[in-house]
């Protein structure tokens, strides 16, 4: 009997099954749902009030059907952002790099990395990870571009998911077949040594000849004069939400169900009751159901007795206080899910002081922590192609040299507390320090070079005795 051949290596049915598989996955339904929820297109929109009728449901459009989407979700994601991503960030490099580096850095990823930074931000929340491709344009210079992580199917070498073995990537365009405007669904294999093109038909793979070569070779990851050339590792690198690469709907979908169909049942009761029950005698309709119509409807009926029909009504008493009491505990359950600033005032009061804006934020810094630190690793990966752009460039080796990403929060605080601190401080700290923390500073550098001009265009203090130069006297004629 032959033995079974194994082999981890990609064949085109390997591929395809692969990109089946993540379509058919529940990774890729929640970084839909992440995306869906992000735009207040929750699921409670989507519900239809029916009732079984000869073994089938049948919609009952007559009746109260509010749908109260509530945009909780994307208010998370966007307080998430803003506080971790809003600042500028800032290269923190080795005394023995200095600037130099920080400022090549900053040149070859360009003034919109910040942007892109904040892109990858909204993918990870609401995807669980996103994805940055590096490559180098027509002018030589290096690029980064944000993909959409529903196009990416990852290939890992390993099971901590730290180094990639292969990208596949697929996503459809839309071309012309003469006057037929027609979808086609691209497929790009990319390993650590260059990149191919596909096009998916069904299940079948189609080699593209003419994206593969170019002058009658084969194409790789970057051009260089007229040599394509490869960098070595798979050009994406991944920027995760957390560990587990989850995006934060997961932690909080079920809850802002809950509170949308809440809200929405809450205002079907008001809409369909009008705060009256209604009591019936000598009723001429088919049934309850018809009675319900009419009154919705027409808001009207017909009795078919005059003396005895008739219709009374009673006016309910609806219990508000458990209602809200509900209502407030849901909130709060998406806030400690969702890891949120808690923003009840009734316990911190209007203008809450340091101590209590740090525990308000305790739950997005530590949901922010966790993004910081794959982020963090996610530019380390970064750095490995900037390094070797300024070694192909001529720019210098600095593949050694240690660079800090560090992320500036956007923390809101009590100014005049944070103020009078700094006050008090002085003598005690440096005036950089001070500096760096007052709350109207957004650049120490720039603040510093301030003062020491606004101190030599006022001149010494009157206070202040004048320095004697060399040779002493006071400047008379002998």
């Amino acid at each position: 009997m032959a033995a079974v051949k194994e082999s981890n290596s990609l064949t085109d049915a390997r591929i395809v099954y692969l990109i089946e598989k993540f379509k058919d996955s529940g990774k890729r339904e929640l970084m839909m749902e992440g995306e869906q929820y992000y735009q207040v297109d929750n699921d409670i929109k989507d519900r239809k009030i029916t009732k079984k009728v000869n073994g089938q449901r049948v919609e009952e459009s007559w009746r109260a059907n509010n749908k109260l989407a509530h945009a909780t979700y994307k208010n998370q994601v966007d307080e998430k952002i803003a506080y971790l991503l809003s600042k500028p960030v800032t290269y923190k490099t080795s005394e023995d790099a200095g600037a130099p580096y920080a400022d090549k850095i900053k040149d070859i990823l360009g003034k919109h990395f910040q942007y892109q930074l904040t892109q990858l931000g909204y993918e990870a929340s609401n995807k669980g990870l996103g994805w940055l491709q590096v490559y180098v344009d027509a002018e030589g210079n290096l690029k980064t571009m944000v993909i959409p992580a529903e196009q990416c199917i990852p290939y890992w070498k390993d099971k901590t998911h730290t180094e990639l073995d292969t990208m596949i990537r697929v996503y459809d365009t839309t071309v012309w077949e003469y006057s037929t405007e027609k979808t086609v669904t691209n497929v790009e294999v990319w390993t650590e040594d260059g990149v191919a093109f596909y096009r998916l038909e069904g299940q079948l793979l189609i080699y593209d000849y003419d994206s593969n070569m170019d002058a009658g070779g084969p194409v790789s990851h970057y051009r260089n004069g007229d040599v394509w050339q490869s960098w070595g590792r798979v050009p994406f690198i991944p920027f995760k939400n957390n560990q587990i690469e989850m995006p934060d709907i997961k932690f909080v979908k079920s809850l802002i169900d809950g509170y949308d169909q809440g809200r929405s049942e809450a205002a079907n009761y008001v809409e369909e009751v009008k705060n009256l029950i209604f009591v019936l005698k000598g009723y001429g309709g088919a049934n309850l159901d018809e009675f319900m119509r009419d009154i919705n409807e027409d808001r009207a009926i017909k009795i078919d007795d005059p003396e005895e029909g008739g219709v009374d009504t009673i006016t309910p008493q609806m219990d508000i206080t458990a209602l809200r009491e509900h209502y407030e505990q849901l909130k709060r359950d998406i806030v400690e899910a969702g890891q949120s600033v808690n923003k009840d005032l009734d316990k911190f009061g209007a203008a809450p002081s340091g101590v209590a804006l740090r525990f308000m934020y305790s739950g997005l810094d530590l949901k922010c922590n966790l993004m910081e630190t794959e982020f963090k690793m996610g530019f380390e990966q970064l750095l490995y192609f900037v390094d070797m752009y300024l070694q192909l460039t001529g720019q210098g080796d600095f593949e050694k040299t240690e660079v800090e990403l560090v992320f500036n929060r956007d923390m809101a605080v009590n100014e005049s507390e944070q103020i009078q601190n700094c006050t008090n401080s002085r003598g005690t700290i440096s005036d950089k320090t001070i500096i760096a923390h007052h709350p109207y500073v957004s650049d120490v550098e720039e603040e510093m070079k301030l003062l020491e001009d606004q101190k030599n265009a006022a001149g010494p203090a009157w206070d202040e005795v004048p320095p004697v130069k060399d040779g002493g006297g006071d400047g008379a004629e002998e």
